[in-house]
């Protein structure tokens, strides 16, 4: 994992971040295995920094310098740019949503 910039945190949905390469920008439902247990989680793929940030759902354990993995189930929108915070976080809870939406009817 690496140290994200802290503003998922500040907008109340604190994420993990691993460097990644190859997917596709956007928002997705995806499982997360930390130490033999999965969660679902809203994970955003942010193509211009290469980096994978993921929001577990229901979950508030401090994870830094655990190693996790992250399965990309669905993509559920590409990225679009907010005027300001309070519009993304906004979108960032209907996000969480669609997330619970897709993982209730899978």
């Amino acid at each position: 994992m690496v140290r994200g910039r802290g503003e998922g945190r500040l907008l109340g949905y604190p994420t993990a971040n691993i460097e990644t390469e190859g997917i596709e920008p956007g928002i997705y439902a995806a499982r997360v295995l930390l130490e033999g247990k999965e969660f679902i989680s809203a994970a955003f793929v942010d193509g211009a920094r290469a980096v994978l940030e993921t929001h577990i759902l229901d979950f508030s354990a401090d994870i830094y310098g655990k190693e996790i993995q992250v399965e990309l189930a669905k993509k559920i929108r590409g990225t679009k740019r907010y005027a300001n915070g309070t519009a993304l976080k906004k979108a960032i809870a209907k996000d969480i949503a669609d997330v619970r939406a897709f993982f209730k009817g899978t």
